[in-house]
């Protein structure tokens, strides 16, 4: 009979500041933005099919269009991060200028 060293158990234990549940929660979330942002263009579609609703409130009509695109953004970034994509690599793929330089910011404080 031989002397061999026994096996040592790996470890199991996550990496520190991973979270489990961070690409489900992220996903819902996504999820929970489209269901925004289809209810924001049902009630655009209402609100414009009223023509003089719409002539005297083109202006206010026009962030309906912006909320819209925001909420889509922020999906879009929710599901790149879910399905594993890096931070910076996600963030820097949102076409919302403004949305963009906020959420660099935001990182910049980390």
């Amino acid at each position: 009979m031989s002397c061999l060293p026994v096996p040592q158990p790996v470890s199991i234990e996550p990496m520190p500041g991973y979270d489990p549940y961070s690409a489900a929660l992220h996903g819902v979330m996504a999820g929970e933005l489209r269901e925004m942002r289809d209810m924001l263009e049902r009630l655009a579609e209402v609100l414009v099919a009223d023509p003089h609703f719409a002539a005297c409130h083109i202006e206010q009509l026009q962030s309906f269009d912006y909320l819209i695109q925001h909420a889509d953004e922020c999906m879009n970034l929710l599901e790149r991060i879910a399905a594993g994509e890096d931070l910076l690599g996600a963030i820097g793929q949102v076409r919302l200028g403004a949305v963009q330089d906020r959420l660099r910011v935001a990182l910049q404080g980390c």
